[in-house]
């Protein structure tokens, strides 16, 4: 049986996920990218994973670098999803952020955050599978609700 594309697409969009900027620190500066599909991997060690497209302009940045910060975004910062998914010239231009352990953004704001060094990439067709070994998370607006993403739109809780 053949699965096309879209058939995919369309049925994994059913599986309500939550919303972040995955972010790092590399020799040409701070890279950044939206991604829904975000895991915890392992309690012992903490371990996390997040997929990136091998297209991506920041691929390189990500998979040679050596940490990066995941940044789970709260219901109100779609904006924030939007533009580290576009093509705008500086990502970080205006976006208050600091670093922790990595020195990978963590932004401002944000639901949580999880600061990792990079463990391992694997292959995952046409996406890479980055693996990182929790160094620091922690909440950071413990009291905002999370910004979710559901049949190709953004939600929220309620």
């Amino acid at each position: 049986m053949s699965i096309s594309a879209e058939q995919f697409r369309d049925v994994m969009g059913r599986f309500a996920s939550g919303v972040t900027v995955v972010t790092t620190a590399g020799d040409g500066g701070y890279a950044g990218f939206t991604a829904s599909s975000f895991s915890s991997v392992s309690l012992d060690p903490p371990l996390v994973l997040v997929c990136l497209g091998r297209d991506a302009a920041c691929h390189e940045a990500f998979v040679s670098g050596t940490g990066f910060a995941v940044n789970i975004l709260s219901a109100s910062q779609a904006d924030l999803s939007v533009r580290f998914s576009s093509e705008v010239g500086d990502r970080f231009e205006g976006v208050p952020y600091k670093t922790w352990v990595t020195g990978a953004p963590v932004l401002d704001g944000v639901l949580a955050a999880i600061d990792c060094r990079l463990r391992a990439v694997h292959d995952g067709g046409d996406h890479s599978i980055l693996v990182g070994r929790v160094e620091r998370l922690g909440p950071v607006a413990a009291d905002a609700e999370p910004l979710l993403y559901y049949r190709g739109a953004y939600q929220t809780l309620g």
